[in-house]
């Protein structure tokens, strides 16, 4: 009787401990299943805030020459009132209309129908059908990777215009700026709405949704972690890479077109700027099989946040260097430009490095060469959601050994770049570097306690191997 007794004990313990495990993985991924207040907060504010701070730079731009302090000047001095600010702001219009409309459907088109022939002709290139990361519910996404196809051929189109069949000015963009804001708006709050409907009615796998109960927060953070339309349209890694990405590349030749327009020459900065995020650009395409294994895809749900976030945010605030470069045309000095240009490179080179370095030491487990010697390592260990017990290994070698993010290092001195090339006049192109400082800051944390809720000890003994997270010695 005793031991029947110890016997269901043991058990009751063992299904107590598996519930607890259970938790602590459900924790490791995604959004968090819980609200607390701080969190509740945050999202009320970008909700409220976010449109208004993208529409207050654009309009600066457009009625003050980009000045940030002049409009809230005005206001508070009298000058003018909101009413008169937003009289003179440019109204939706049919056109735009019509160019937003063509221009998505365009994307979606080369997104869903044409597959990708690059990865046949370019080596090294990784394309075509690709697995993405194992979801919780225990299910691994298939993706149609032909992002550099879809950019290629909407770019070799937009060249083809220019030069040969003049259907419409280059300037078409930056002429349609505002009016195409309100377009942008109009498809990130409808993708956003639309995402929130059909994970609550009829969502692509139930079991990886998440559920709050607050309503603010699911909507902003999403509640399925992979919708999708069929079998191939995937919202997240549509909206991640088109419209948005694909079109900041032609935002950036739309503005260089109209400064060419007004003042009859480019400007060496706005060639700067349009390279070295070009290169960024063409980086994200050429890894976009490897960005199936990023944050963004393997942990973010899909709802306002990155609905609205890459319709409107990301096309509109990235671009923020060449828009301010149309009303402020800068020349800058050879030094001045050499330094740019280097700072840029060399931070594209620590980025794209350190990446490579950590697929590498993934793809073959360690058993390969980083700085000419074997990685150094910490094994780890990890229990799944059904209790099976897992190891795998963080590298200590390499830009890894210089601190834990050494990739958003390189990151944030790009950003850096496309701010410098715009010189010192104005704070506006300035805004980029900021927000990426928090926003990757805002990831290393994330990233942080979802690895130390994941790997308890084994993490703390990688932090004590890595003490630093973006800037050695310093942070």
């Amino acid at each position: 009787m005793a031991a029947h007794q110890e016997k269901k004990l043991a058990e009751e313990r063992k299904h107590q401990n598996m519930q607890n495990d259970t938790k602590a993985s459900q924790g490791q991924w995604g959004r968090a299943w819980e609200v607390d207040w701080f969190s509740l907060a945050s999202i009320l504010f970008l909700l409220m805030f976010a449109p208004l701070i993208v529409y207050y730079f654009i309009m600066s731009c457009d009625q003050y020459q980009c000045s940030l302090t002049d409009p809230l000047l005005d206001l508070l001095t009298g000058n003018k009132h909101l009413s008169d600010i937003w009289s003179r702001t440019p109204m939706l219009t049919s056109r735009a209309a019509g160019i937003y409309s063509l221009w998505v459907a365009f994307q979606v088109f080369l997104y869903v129908s044409i597959p990708d022939f690059c990865h046949k002709f370019l080596p090294g290139y990784v394309g075509g059908v690709q697995e993405g990361a194992v979801t919780p519910a225990g299910v691994v996404n298939k993706y149609e990777i032909n992002g550099l196809q879809a950019w290629i051929i909407t770019h070799v189109l937009w060249f083809a215009n220019a030069f040969c069949f003049h259907f419409f000015s280059p300037t078409i963009i930056f002429d349609n700026w505002i009016p195409l804001l309100w377009c942008a708006n109009i498809l990130g709050y409808a993708v956003s709405t639309f995402a929130m409907i059909k994970g609550y009615f009829f969502p692509t796998n139930a079991k990886d949704c998440k559920f709050t109960g607050n309503f603010f927060y699911d909507y902003m953070m999403g509640i399925e972690f992979n919708p999708r339309i069929g079998k191939w349209f995937d919202f997240k890694l549509f909206f991640n890479g088109r419209p948005g990405i694909v079109a900041w590349t032609l935002i950036n030749l739309s503005f260089a077109a109209k400064q060419q327009e007004l003042y009859g020459e480019v400007t060496n900065s706005m060639i700067l700027v349009n390279v070295l995020q070009g290169i960024y650009v063409l980086d994200f395409f050429w890894n976009e099989a490897w960005y199936l294994k990023t944050i963004d895809i393997c942990h973010d749900h899909f709802g306002w946040y990155l609905g609205w976030g890459d319709c409107v945010w990301l096309p509109y605030l990235y671009t923020l260097q060449g828009l301010y470069l149309v009303y402020h045309p800068v020349q800058l000095c050879t030094a001045h430009a050499v330094g740019v240009l280097v700072l840029g490179l060399l931070g594209y080179y620590i980025f794209r490095m350190t990446n490579h370095q950590k697929d590498l030491f993934r793809r073959t487990n360690g058993n390969c060469r980083i700085w000419g010697n074997r990685p150094e390592y910490i094994e780890c260990s990890y229990t799944s959601v059904d209790g099976t017990k897992y190891y795998s290994k963080l590298m200590t070698s390499g830009f890894w050994g210089w601190a834990r993010h050494f990739n958003y290092t390189g990151d944030l001195m790009g950003s850096l770049a496309y701010c410098l090339a715009c010189g010192f006049e104005h704070i506006l192109p300035y805004f980029y570097i900021v927000y990426m400082t928090i926003l990757l800051t805002h990831r290393c944390i994330r990233d942080e306690h979802r690895c130390c809720s994941k790997y308890g000890k084994d993490w703390k003994r990688y932090t004590a191997a890595v003490p630093y997270r973006l800037l050695p010695g310093i942070f």
